[in-house]
This record gives structure tokens, sequence and C-alpha cells, in this order.
């Protein structure tokens, strides 16, 4: 199993969601976040007054996926989440060595 760890635009939230969900994937979690990467925020100009955005609010995805599906959540990401402009975001991907459901007690894929 792999967790996938996503920090998109907030805007394209819904339309990630909906794609996972296409996938078979309805579960997730998401946090909002503040943060920036190579681009360093952004600059601005407000009545003539030059001043940056250092972070920029983002959402943070995370998904739990079977190995075989990994590929296929992954270009879903990037298809539902890309604009083609600087910020739109990163995935991370880490192993996972096991799921507990609480309620039922089962492990392993059956509880994703």
């Amino acid at each position: 199993m792999k967790k996938v760890e996503a920090y998109i635009r907030p805007e394209k939230l819904e339309s990630v969601i909906a794609e996972l969900e296409s996938l078979g994937y309805p579960g997730a979690s998401v946090s909002r976040v503040m943060g920036h990467g190579k681009q360093k925020g952004l600059k601005r100009v407000w009545r003539g007054e030059r001043y940056s955005v250092g972070f920029l609010p983002k959402a943070k995805l995370e998904v739990v996926v079977v190995d075989e599906d990994l590929n296929k959540v992954l270009w879903a990401i990037m298809k539902a989440a890309r604009t083609g402009a600087v910020g739109d975001g990163k995935m991370f991907i880490y192993d996972v060595e096991n799921a507990v459901r609480i309620r039922t007690g089962e492990t392993g894929e059956s509880a994703i």
C-alpha cells in the first residue's frame, strides 16, 4: 500500500476528489495549509506599493491506495489539478506498512 500526499490549489480540490471517486477511492483526508515552493510566494502591487505574499493557500490531500492503483491515482490527481502554471503543487508517495479498520478490526488492503 502507498500513501499519496498531494499539495494542490484549493480551487482544484473538488475536481480531484471527483476523479478519485471515479477510480473507487471515495475516502480521503483534506487539510487547508499554507506554503510555497520554488516560486517563493507572489509579488503584488496595491495602490502603487509592492508587497510580497510569502505563503499561499493550498489543499493537502491524503489518500492510501493499493500498489497496483498507484499510477492511476497519480495520473488522475495530475489531470484534475493541473493548470499548467507555477504553483500547481506536488505529490509525495510513502510506503504504508499496514492499515487497520477500527470498527471491524480488518487489516491490510481490506481495511482501506
